[in-house]
Formats: C-alpha cells, sequence, structure tokens
C-alpha cells in the first residue's frame, strides 16, 4: 500500500485521491477493514498533505467499502490535536497576551481536529460564543516538507516516465502547492471567509460564520460560533435527504458558477446541518476563485450540454478550460468528434448514473492522447466538484446530479422547462390565441428585437396590442392587461394622455414639418433648458442612443481625445460604445474591469478605447486620473435603471474629479429624465453634469432625443460660418427628422404638463413605495430570495440572495430563468410584465391597479414555487 500511496502522490492532491480509488477496486472484502486501518495510520503518519487525500476518499462511498468510508472519515474531524498545554501556549502566543485577558471560557479540548488546525470552543468578555481555529504547532514546517518532498517525486516521475510526461505535473502540482499553503496562514483564510459570508449574507439556507477580525492573526481565527449537526452526521437532520443534498450542490454550484470564489473543500468535516437545513459552511483553508471569463466558460459550457449541442460545448470546453498541444491542432476533427461522444456519454446517455470521477476520467484519458491538459483552474473545480458529489451522495444515494446541475445551469437561461413551456402554450393559445399567431406570423417576415426576438430575453408568449389607454394595454382578443413597461420609460403619464393626444391631433391637422424651422422646436428646447440648471442650450434628435452619440462626439472635438470611461452595466443605447461592458459579460477584476464588447459586430478599437469603471467604488475613481489625458469624458447614468440605486457620495466625488481634471461629465438621463423628478435625478441629487442626454419622456411617445448642457460644449455643434474652421474645430449633428413638429409639440405637452402638475411626483413615489413593499412582503412570506429595488417610479427585480453592489456581483447572483418566467405567469394573471430585470409604473395606475399587480405577484409565486422553479 505505500508503493501505491508513493505512486498517487506523484499526480498530486487530487489524482493521488483518484489513484487511492482506484487501487482499491476488484479487491476482497475480507481483509477491507485491516487495510483501510493501515492506511489511515500510513496517511496521518506522513502528515497534513496525505490527511487531505484522505479526506476526500473518505466522501466517495459510491467508489469505496463501507469499511473504508467509515475509518477514513475520522480524518475529516477527528485527526490528532494538540495537548492542553500545548493549545494554551500557542493560543497565548497568538494573542501575546494571558489567555483570560481575551476569553471569560476556553476549552483546551477541541470540538473538531482536522489536517492543519483545530478548533475550540470559547466565550469573549462581551459575552460573545465563538470559534477558535488554531493552526497545530509544527504543521506549517510539515506541509512545507511534504510540498516539497512531493515536488521532488513528481519531478522525478515526469522525467523518468514519458507516458506522463504529457501531463506536465510539474506545473500542475505547483499549482496545487500554491493552492494549500495557504492553510497554514490564518489571515488569508479569514479574508476569504469574510468574502464568502458578505456573498450569502442574506441567503435563505446557507450560513458562514462571521470572523472576528481584531483576533486573527496567522496562526489562530476567531469566528462567530455556529452549532448544527456534523456532515458526518447528515442522516439525523430532521429534513427531507433528497432536498439536503440538493441544497449542497445548489451551494457549491452557486459559489462557482456566480460569486466565483468557492469552498474548495466541501466534505463533511467542513459542513453542517440545521434542523431546519441549513448548510453551515465552515474552514476556508483551501477556496477557489473564477475569473469572469472562467465563469462564463463554465457556464456557457455546461449550458450547452444541457441542450444537447455537443460541438458547442466541446468548443467552449476546450477554449477556456483546455491547454492545448501540437496534437490537438493538427488533428482537431478528430479530437472533436471523441469529446463529443463523451459529452454526449455523459450528458445524455448516463445521465441517471452521473459520476463526476468517471467524466473528468474520460476527459483527461483523451487529453492525454493529444498531449493537451486542463487548466489549472479546472483542475481546482475538478477537485470541488469531486468533493462535493462524493459528499451529496452520502445524503442521498437516489440524488440526481445531472438533473440538479441542469436546474441550476438553466438559470442563465431564457427558457423555462419543457413541462411549464408546454403548459404556458397551452393556457396561452386559449387566453390569446391572436397574439400567439401574429407571433407565428411575424417570424416569416420581422425580427423584432425590442420585444419578441430580444437580446439574451426573446419572448416566448409575446402581446400584440390593439389599444393602450391609461395604465392599461388591451390585446386582439380582448385580454386587458396592467402595463408595467411604459414603453420602457416614454409613457409617465399613460396611454393616450388627452394633453398629448389633443396635441398630436392638432399637430397632424397643421402638417407635418421637419428639417425647416417651427416654433415648437425652440419651445421644447427652451422648456428643457430651463427644467436643468446647469444646462444653457440644446440639441435635438431622435432617440437615446442619437443623443449618447451626439455628445460623446461633441466632448471628443472639444477634448481632442477618443477615449471613454463608461461604467460597467450601464447601458447607453444600441450604439458600439453605448454597449461596451453594459450586458451580462464581465472580465477582469472587480475593481478593475476590462472592456467587452456589448455584442458581436462591436469595433475593436472601440472596445480598446474604453475605460470601464463601477458606479459605487470611490477607489475605483482614482483610475480617472491615470487615464486623464486620453479621455474625452465620462458617461454614466446617474441612477443605474438596472439596479435602482442612488449613490449621492460617489457621485459627489465622481463629479469632484472630472471638475478638477477637466474631463466633461454626461448624465444618461434618457430614462430618468422627468421620470425621477422633473429635471432628473441630477435635480434630485443636486450633482450637476456637463452634459445630460435625454429621450423617452420628452417626446411623449413618440421618438424624441436631447443633448442639453454647457455652451461651450453645446456650440460644438453650432456652425462658426467659416467652413473651414467647421471641418477643423467644430463637430457634425444632423438628423432628418431631428426636432420634428410633431414630437416637439407631443413633447411640449408631456413636459408642459409634468411642469403645470407638481403633484404627478410625490404620488407615483407613494405608489412606488406601496407597490414594492407588498412585493416585498410576498417574497419574505414565501422566503424566496429575491431583490426589489423601487424609488421614482422605477423598479428593478433580481431572484437573487445577494444585496445591490457592484452589478457584475448582482447580475451574477440572478435566476435569469426565474425572472423571465415570472413575466408568463403575471400575463396569466392579467398584468403585462417585460421580459427584464426592471419595471415601471404610470401616473395613470390606480391604487386599485397597483393592489391587482401586488395579487397577481402572489399568485405568480405560489404557481413558480409549485412548479419547482427555486431550489427550497
Amino acid at each position: 500500500m505505500l508503493g501505491h500511496l508513493t505512486k498517487a502522490a506523484g499526480y498530486g492532491l487530487l489524482g493521488g485521491a483518484e489513484y487511492l480509488l482506484g487501487s482499491i477496486r476488484g479487491r476482497g472484502r475480507g481483509h477491507e477493514q485491516r487495510r483501510a486501518e493501515v492506511v489511515l495510520a500510513f496517511l496521518l503518519r506522513m502528515g497534513p498533505i496525505y490527511i487531505k487525500i484522505g479526506q476526500i476518499a473518505a466522501t466517495r462511498s459510491d467508489l469505496l467499502p463501507e469499511s473504508w468510508v467509515q475509518t477514513l472519515r475520522v480524518l475529516q474531524d477527528q485527526a490528532p490535536h494538540m495537548t492542553v498545554d500545548q493549545t494554551r501556549r500557542a493560543v497565548e502566543r497568538e494573542l501575546g497576551a494571558a489567555l483570560e485577558a481575551t476569553f471569560v471560557s476556553f476549552d483546551p479540548v477541541p470540538i473538531a481536529s482536522a489536517s492543519v488546525a483545530q478548533v475550540h470552543v470559547a466565550e469573549l468578555s462581551d459575552g460573545r460564543k465563538v470559534a477558535v481555529k488554531l493552526v497545530k504547532d509544527a504543521v506549517p514546517e510539515q506541509l512545507e516538507q511534504s510540498l516539497s518532498a512531493l515536488a521532488t517525486l513528481v519531478r522525478l516521475v515526469h522525467l523518468a516516465v514519458p507516458p506522463v510526461r504529457n501531463l506536465n505535473l510539474p506545473k500542475r502540482f505547483e499549482e496545487l502547492a500554491r493552492l494549500l499553503r495557504p492553510q497554514a496562514d490564518m489571515t488569508h483564510e479569514a479574508d476569504r471567509q469574510q468574502r464568502i459570508y458578505a456573498n450569502f449574507r442574506a441567503h435563505p439556507f446557507v450560513k458562514v460564520p462571521a470572523v472576528v477580525p481584531e483576533l486573527v492573526t496567522q496562526r489562530m481565527l476567531v469566528m462567530e460560533f455556529m452549532d448544527g449537526i456534523p456532515g458526518k452526521h447528515a442522516d439525523t437532520v430532521p429534513f427531507p435527504r433528497a432536498r439536503l443534498a440538493q441544497r449542497l450542490q445548489d451551494v457549491i454550484y452557486t459559489m462557482l458558477y456566480m460569486h466565483g470564489i468557492c469552498h474548495g473543500d466541501p466534505h463533511p468535516g467542513n459542513v453542517m446541518f440545521t434542523e431546519a437545513g441549513e448548510v453551515v459552511l465552515v474552514d476556508y483553508g483551501v477556496t477557489v476563485e473564477l475569473s469572469e471569463d472562467e465563469k462564463w466558460g463554465l457556464s456557457s459550457f455546461y449550458y450547452a450540454c444541457s441542450r444537447k449541442e455537443w460541438e458547442i460545448a466541446t468548443d467552449r470546453f476546450t477554449r477556456h478550460f483546455v491547454i492545448a498541444g501540437a496534437p490537438l491542432h493538427q488533428r482537431r476533427p478528430a479530437y472533436d468528434a471523441q469529446m463529443i461522444e463523451i459529452l454526449r456519454h455523459h450528458f445524455d446517455l448516463s445521465t441517471n448514473r452521473w459520476s463526476t470521477v468517471a467524466f473528468f476520467n474520460d476527459v483527461n484519458a483523451v487529453l492525454r492522447q493529444y498531449d493537451s491538459r486542463y487548466t489549472t483552474n479546472f483542475t481546482k473545480v475538478e477537485l470541488v466538484f469531486l468533493s462535493g458529489e462524493g459528499f451529496a451522495t452520502q445524503i442521498d444515494p437516489d440524488i440526481d446530479i445531472w438533473s440538479n446541475a441542469r436546474n441550476f445551469t438553466d438559470r442563465y437561461s431564457p427558457y423555462v422547462s419543457a413541462e411549464v413551456a408546454q403548459r404556458f402554450e397551452a393556457e396561452f393559445t386559449l387566453q390569446m390565441p391572436t397574439s400567439l399567431g401574429l407571433r407565428d406570423r411575424a417570424r416569416s417576415s420581422l425580427v423584432a428585437p425590442t420585444h419578441i426576438d430580444r437580446y439574451f430575453f426573446p419572448s416566448g408568449f409575446p402581446v400584440f396590442v390593439k389599444e393602450a389607454a391609461g395604465g392599461s394595454i388591451k390585446d386582439f382578443d380582448g385580454n386587458e392587461y396592467i402595463d408595467l413597461s411604459g414603453g420602457y420609460g416614454p409613457h409617465l403619464l399613460g396611454y393616450a394622455h388627452p394633453a398629448i393626444t389633443s396635441a398630436i391631433t392638432a399637430g397632424v391637422d397643421r402638417g407635418l414639418v421637419n428639417g425647416i424651422g417651427h416654433v415648437a422646436e425652440i419651445e421644447l428646447a427652451e422648456l428643457l433648458v430651463d427644467a436643468f440648471p446647469a444646462a444653457d442650450k440644446a440639441i435635438l434628435c431622435n432617440s437615446g442612443t442619437e443623443a449618447i452619440l451626439f455628445a460623446i462626439r461633441i466632448c471628443r472635438g472639444y477634448r481632442r481625445r477618443t477615449a471613454v470611461a463608461k461604467f460597467e452595466g450601464h447601458y447607453h443605447g444600441f450604439a458600439d460604445q453605448g454597449m461596451v461592458s453594459s450586458w451580462f459579460r464581465f472580465s477582469g477584476d472587480r475593481h478593475h474591469p476590462e472592456p467587452v464588447a456589448g455584442t458581436l459586430g462591436t469595433d475593436p478599437a472601440t472596445v480598446a478605447g474604453t475605460v470601464v469603471l463601477q458606479y459605487g467604488d470611490i477607489g475605483g475613481l482614482d483610475r480617472l486620473r491615470a487615464h486623464a489625458d486620453e479621455l474625452a469624458c465620462v458617461i454614466l447614468e446617474p441612477m443605474p435603471t438596472s439596479v435602482v440605486a442612488l449613490d449621492l457620495e460617489f457621485l459627489t466625488e465622481l463629479r469632484r474629479l472630472c471638475t478638477e481634471l477637466d474631463i466633461p461629465l454626461v448624465f444618461d438621463e434618457v430614462v430618468s429624465g422627468f421620470r425621477a423628478a422633473y429635471g432628473g435625478v441630477q435635480v434630485l441629487a443636486d450633482i450637476h453634469p456637463d452634459l445630460t442626454c435625454l429621450g423617452k419622456v420628452i417626446g411623449g411617445g413618440l421618438p424624441c432625443g436631447a443633448v442639453i448642457g454647457k455652451q461651450a460644449l453645446i456650440d460644438m455643434a453650432k456652425s462658426s460660418q467659416d467652413p473651414f474652421n467647421d471641418y477643423e474645430n467644430k463637430v457634425f449633428a444632423g438628423g432628418t427628422l431631428s426636432g420634428n413638429s410633431l414630437t416637439c409639440t407631443a413633447g411640449l405637452a408631456a413636459v408642459r404638463h409634468l411642469g403645470t402638475h407638481p403633484e404627478i411626483y410625490p404620488m407615483l413615489d407613494a405608489n412606488t413605495a406601496r407597490l414594492a413593499e407588498a412585493m416585498r412582503e410576498a417574497v419574505r412570506q414565501r422566503e424566496l430570495a429575491c431583490r426589489i429595488n423601487a424609488r421614482n417610479s422605477m423598479f428593478s427585480l433580481n431572484f437573487s440572495h445577494r444585496e445591490a453592489g457592484l452589478y457584475r456581483e448582482r447580475m451574477a447572483g440572478s435566476n435569469f430563468k426565474a425572472t423571465i418566467a415570472l413575466a408568463y405567469y403575471m400575463r396569466k394573471h392579467q398584468v403585462y410584465l417585460p421580459e427584464l430585470h426592471g419595471f415601471l409604473i404610470s401616473a395613470a395606475h390606480s391604487i386599485e391597479d397597483l393592489d391587482q399587480v401586488a395579487h397577481a405577484f402572489e399568485k405568480s409565486l405560489d404557481e413558480m414555487l409549485a412548479d419547482q422553479l427555486f431550489v427550497t
């Protein structure tokens, strides 16, 4: 057995565990217990690394004899520990004082002891019960000695065994050693634990102990004490076994796919359960971190597998997680064919017998044929899957690993399950057959990217409107829906408002004028400039996208610079610049985002010329100083409509810095202008930009846009009456229908009505608060993870346990499938909710309308729970 384990060590930690498992298969059962005890003694004698191998092996009850599993389980929390005297000396060494100076009580006998550290129960002077994690004496030295010895062995294997040379074992072991060394550093572990604690702070069934930061040293970590049933006794938890196992799997997948930082060692010794079925995660000595690109790769790969798109899945897996050798490039078709067969076998034909070990072994075999290997980080992911699957299988031997995984990866899908989709199709065929018929008819002649074929969020069951009035729309089958889309913003006063309708009718009678002067465009410009204290002049155009294009061009001309700073998650229209890093694809560190194209077809130079920042990250604004000589402007939504959050401290610092650096600050108030307040968010915040981009409300429901701001900037688009000077020193701003008479007439009616009826805004604010609280109460009663942010008639709804922080973190916790499905459930109950992350109310909505919306929301949540759209 010593020979076997030494050979196993040559494959690194994960390979050692897999070799240990493989070496046992097929053995006779007569001496299993004795062999298990010999292995246990050997692992304990060899130290922390080998104990870790045994911990992983102890989760594989599906592969190891039961006597082996039971024997090796002691390694998870019952490894040898220090004596009472050693423990006291170690604690006082870390405190730099007597133990009693910090702790009212301290139990010198540990409640758990694993490969690196032991855990004690104590009480602080303020009465808090805490757990004290203490690195065992000599463990850091033993860890280094073991890693050094194994590194030498790995190098020898690499040199002496040609068949395994293509695995580049020294490199893989080096990365694993980098993963394991921090286990003996409690400051490193405390940092990871605090990050994961923040991610799960509001989760309905996950608990992470809070760290006591002032009592963290390199060899000691003090944290909140959490009681629970140890993972090895999961069979005693008075909670359904299947749901408990599913919860554990869901937690692991949430960390990997969504958070990007994951507990790296989820064996039974590091997990507890409460009687209510909550999952308590402890011990963060090993964590796995995935970059945004790796998270995208992992999600896109498994999503393709769930759709049985094997060629796409093979390509995504290879691009993101394989370091390809020359043979793979030379024989790519053969490689693809083999990988497709493996994926089809594991993700389709054998899903009811899913095994992570078998899947990774089969993939490894193919990679070796082509002198290729996993990326190092995917090896770490493999370790997490291996431990997590083994533990979940112990809890529920009948668990369907792949079915649960598919339910999770479907969160990134805009599609509900086939069963639910079929039910929707049947129900909507009865409720709105004409709309479905028009949907099918449109497929042959129309691509409607704003409402049917929407990017990322296509509508499977669109409503076709016959009439719209007030706060409601009516389809061709006579169904009337309370409308929460408002045309994505223009209809703040509701549909067919009398003031706007009469103005448009009179405007049509007078004849439609464009490209020739008329009074309405002057009057609208005057009204807009008057509404915004920092504005001197206006330029009219046809949409919010055009307004953004004009504003950026003006700033580039004014500053004679080309780069643009924008914020992650802020959408500024469909032009290339406006979409950079605006959707759900992110890259780079959270505090140092890298620009990402918003869509295929984007000019790469536009992406490269964008500096991406994070809204709310004051420290990150220092990058503006570093890029000041390159920037034409900074553009952002002062209150991002996708999350409905307003950070006054951040906006104040941004304004101060842009003034200091003489960089024009541009507010995109296309949605919020005249909706959040008369004059927009900048009036609410009393923070004023150099340019403001407007649209939506200012057109009264007709296409409209405007740029307003300081005269020096706006006049960049004004002719100097010297054509040579214009070409050298002015920017072009055109548009055949810009400032046309009908749009200006409608816009004047809308803005004038808002200006003469200031009571509209307090009413909208009160109605917003009323509906938001009703919806939050519905969520609370059902104990669902759902975030509802709302203010000034704007709502952001997100099925996630994470609080609104950085945009990428909010999106990374989102259950997109549930959001899409909610729109359809609400549609069944006569409420039109767009299949997006946000919705709007209007001044035309009555209290009765809002109560009906709240009631429809409650019924929809109950139906979604019944259809198992949430892990509970």
